[in-house]
C-alpha cells in the first residue's frame, strides 16, 4: 500500500492569557480578588492600588455597563465573561499618545475623621489556656498532681470531654514516672472541679452529674433531676414523662420545674472556648427600594481601586523601545478591564435574581419562587456555567440578611393548581407550623403533609421529613411537652 496524504479540517477553541485571566477572576470571591491584586500590584510597575479611602464618586462607575455591553453576546459561545479580541492582547503601547485614566473610575478622597482603621481582634482564650492558667494559680494541687492535670488537659476534646479512658492513658505513660491509676483519678478530680463545671467528663451523664452536684444543695428540685440524669437519662431522652412521673412519684408542675432545670444545663463546656472567629462577608451587592421596586446595586468598597502609574507610563511613553514596560501596561490594562467586567457581569446576574425575587424581598422565604441556573442564563445570555461562578463566593445584602446569590437558586414543586413553589417556601412553611403547634400535640410529619395539601402544595411525607432534618427540626415524639 502506497502512503497517502490526508486534509482534515478542524476547529480548535484556545482561551487567550486575557480571556483566562478573565475566568479566574470570575471565580474568585471578594477576599481572593483583593489577595489576588495585591500579588499582582506587588510584582507589576504600572498597575497600582488605590488608598481605601478613596470612595468612588456619583456616576463614575456608570461607564462600565456601556464599555463591555458589546461583548456579552460572546460569553454564551466561549463558556466565560467577554473578553478583548486576542489581537488586541499583543498590542504594542502607542509612544505618541499620551496615558489617561478616562476610562476608570474616579475617586473622592475622604478626610481623616471619616475613616475608621480596621480593628484588628483580640485572640480568643483556648480551653487549654483557660484550664492551665486555673491550675498554675491552685496553691492546693502538688506539683506532681500538676503535671498529671496537664496531661489530661492536652487529652480534652473541643468540648471538653476526656473521650479517652484512664487505663488507655496510662498505658501511653513511661513507666519510669510512677504513675499509677490512683493518681489519674485524684488528678481527674481536681480537673473536673475547674472552670466551666462539666469539663473533663467521659460522658455526657458524668457531664450532667458534675454541674448538678455544682449546684448549691437548696436548689430546687436538685435531687430530682441528680435521679433522672444519673438512674434514667435514656427514659429522659425519649421524651417519655409519664414513666417518669411514676418513677418520681411528682405531679407536671414538679415535672416542668425538673424539666427547665436539666435542659439549663450545658452538654458541652468547653464549646464557647473553640468557637471559631466569625467570618466576616463583605456583599458584592447590595439591594435596595427604589419606587417599591428593589433593585441590585454594586458595593463600590468591594471592588478593588485600580490605576496605572502615571510616572512609568510617561517613560514608557517617552521610550517607547521599554518592550518590559510595554508588556507589563498591556497585563495592567487587561487586569483592570478584566476586573471592571467581573463587577458588570456580576451586577447583571443579581439583577436578573432581584427581578424574579422581589416577593422574597418584601415577604421572606416563604415568598421564594423557583429558579434555576439555565433560567438566568437564557435572559443574559451568558452559560450556565458562568453562571454558576458568578454565583458562588459572591453576596447580596438583603432587607433579610446577607445571602450567597446561589442561595436565590431553588427547585421547584408543583401545586395542584398547576403551579410551582419553591423548595425554600416548603421550609419556611414547615418551619412556621412547627414554631406554632401545640407542644403536647405536636404535628407529624404526614400531618403537616396535610396541612401542605390544604393549602394546595402537594409535597410527599418523606419530603417533609427531608426538610425537617434539613432544618434540624427534631421528629414529634422529641418535640413533645407535657
Amino acid at each position: 500500500m502506497k502512503p497517502a496524504l490526508q486534509l482534515k479540517l478542524s476547529h480548535q477553541l484556545k482561551l487567550t492569557p486575557q480571556l483566562q485571566q478573565s475566568i479566574r477572576l470570575l471565580q474568585l470571591s471578594t477576599i481572593e480578588l483583593s489577595q489576588e491584586v495585591e500579588g499582582i500590584v506587588q510584582e507589576s510597575l504600572l498597575v497600582e492600588l488605590q488608598d481605601a479611602r478613596l470612595i468612588p464618586a456619583n456616576d463614575d462607575y456608570a461607564e462600565i455597563e456601556s464599555s463591555n455591553h458589546e461583548t456579552n453576546n460572546e460569553s454564551k459561545n466561549a463558556e466565560t465573561l467577554p473578553s478583548e479580541n486576542s489581537n488586541k492582547g499583543n498590542e504594542e503601547y502607542d509612544s505618541g499618545t499620551e496615558w489617561q485614566q478616562e476610562n476608570f473610575p474616579t475617586y473622592q478622597v475622604l478626610e481623616d475623621d471619616d475613616y475608621d482603621e480596621p480593628q484588628i481582634p483580640a485572640k480568643p482564650t483556648t480551653l487549654r489556656e483557660h484550664l492551665l492558667s486555673q491550675v498554675a494559680c491552685s496553691q492546693r494541687v502538688s506539683e506532681f498532681t500538676r503535671k498529671i492535670i496537664t496531661l489530661l488537659i492536652d487529652s480534652l476534646d473541643d468540648d471538653g470531654y476526656l473521650t479517652q479512658s484512664l487505663d488507655e492513658l496510662n498505658a501511653f505513660l513511661p513507666p519510669e514516672l510512677e504513675i499509677d491509676p490512683h493518681d489519674l483519678e485524684i488528678a481527674l478530680k481536681d480537673l473536673q472541679a475547674l472552670d466551666p463545671v462539666g469539663v473533663g467528663a467521659r460522658n455526657l451523664q458524668e457531664c450532667l452529674l458534675i454541674q448538678l452536684q455544682a449546684m448549691p444543695a437548696q436548689t430546687p428540685y436538685r435531687s430530682e433531676a441528680f435521679k433522672i440524669v444519673a438512674e434514667h437519662l435514656h427514659i429522659w431522652a425519649s421524651h417519655d414523662y409519664g414513666q417518669i412521673k411514676k418513677l418520681l412519684g411528682c405531679n407536671d408542675k414538679a415535672l416542668q420545674a425538673i424539666q427547665k432545670l436539666i435542659t439549663h444545663l450545658n452538654p458541652k463546656p468547653g464549646a464557647e472556648f473553640n468557637a471559631s472567629i466569625e467570618r466576616y462577608v463583605i456583599p458584592d451587592i447590595i439591594i435596595k427600594k427604589k419606587s417599591s421596586v428593589w433593585v441590585a446595586e454594586l458595593n463600590m468598597a468591594a471592588l478593588p481601586r485600580l490605576n496605572i502609574n502615571h510616572l512609568y507610563a510617561n517613560i514608557l511613553r517617552q521610550n517607547g523601545t521599554a518592550n518590559n514596560l510595554s508588556s507589563q501596561l498591556t497585563e495592567a490594562k487587561w487586569l483592570i478591564k478584566n476586573i471592571q467586567q467581573r463587577s458588570q457581569t456580576i451586577l447583571q446576574v443579581a439583577t436578573a435574581i432581584a427581578t424574579r425575587q422581589q416577593q422574597f424581598f418584601e415577604h421572606g422565604e416563604v415568598a421564594m419562587r423557583p429558579l434555576v441556573l439555565r433560567e438566568i442564563a437564557e435572559i443574559l445570555n451568558l452559560h450556565e456555567s458562568t453562571v454558576s461562578r458568578v454565583t458562588t463566593q459572591k453576596f447580596m445584602h438583603t432587607p433579610r440578611g446577607i445571602f450567597e446569590l446561589k442561595y436565590f437558586f431553588v427547585s421547584l414543586l408543583a401545586t395542584d393548581t398547576g403551579g410551582s413553589c419553591s423548595a425554600t417556601a416548603i421550609r419556611a412553611l414547615i418551619k412556621e407550623l412547627v414554631k406554632q403547634e401545640n407542644t403536647k400535640k405536636p404535628l407529624s410529619d404526614s400531618k403537616i403533609a396535610a396541612i401542605l395539601m390544604q393549602q394546595g402544595i402537594v409535597v410527599a411525607r418523606r419530603t417533609i421529613t427531608k426538610y425537617r432534618e434539613i432544618l434540624q427540626i427534631p421528629p414529634a415524639n422529641l418535640r413533645k411537652s407535657f
